[in-house]
């Protein structure tokens, strides 16, 4: 390949609209390359800390005194943890209240873990619809840059007598880069978002599995005359 149809000459050459959406792809690939490394430790760091509650909670064999140890803990309780503290410390505060009905704890207590739950899958969801939407578009605009740079190079050609296909096809290479940069962009974040929001959905599924064996265990205590020290 000649110097001329060089990756950098053609960029460097192109026109200014081409230039400009080309490095509007180059951003959005950085980001969402940020995006993907963020999400890869957020959600391996989710699955680890929900691996580690559930043996800590099933070994346990006392719930108070797994609730007792999160408050104890400096950390804040996130996860699957963070899911327990809040459904456990409203069952605890309407149990004290003896006039109440175990139907109507136990009501509170999934409240309060569904807002819980809510905040955590806010977290993992981070960011993650954008990827989809940089995927959808970025093939758009490099397209767009195509056809603007093919348009720019027919007008200045329009002026010569004779085009030949030497002097068309750096103007053509040019604005074929911005849709070959938008599939280098697009590809690699619909992947991403295709695979977090799998593994999104995966965990948030742990969570309201944990939930529903958590509301059983305590629906058996909402009906006993105080709190049990050992389920």
């Amino acid at each position: 390949m000649s110097n001329n149809l060089s990756f950098w000459h053609l960029v460097l050459n192109a026109d200014i609209v081409v230039q400009l959406i080309i490095l509007i792809l180059i951003v959005g690939s950085v980001w969402s390359w940020a995006i993907m490394i963020q999400r890869y430790h957020v959600i391996k760091s989710a699955r680890l800390e929900a691996k580690s509650f559930v043996k800590e909670f099933w070994s346990s064999g006392n719930i108070s005194k797994v609730y007792q140890q999160l408050q104890h803990n400096k950390q804040k309780a996130q996860g699957m943890s963070y899911l327990f503290s809040c459904g456990f410390r409203e069952f605890m505060r309407l149990r004290k209240q003896s006039a109440l009905h175990g139907d109507i704890v136990l009501e509170g207590v999934e409240r309060s873990m569904r807002v819980a739950m809510m905040q955590e899958s806010q977290k993992l969801e981070h960011q993650i619809s954008l990827l989809g939407t940089i995927g959808s578009i970025a093939p758009y605009v490099g397209l767009l840059g195509t056809v603007w740079g093919i348009m720019a190079s027919f007008t200045a050609l329009s002026g010569v007598e004779q085009a030949t296909l030497s002097m068309v096809a750096p103007h053509i290479a040019e604005a074929l880069i911005a849709t070959a940069l938008g599939l280098f962009v697009a590809i690699p974040a619909v992947v991403g978002y295709n695979r977090y929001s799998r593994a999104v959905d995966a965990m948030l599924l742990e969570y309201e599995n944990f939930q529903d064996e958590l509301c059983t265990l305590l629906y058996r205590e909402a009906y006993k005359p105080g709190i049990s020290e050992a389920l």
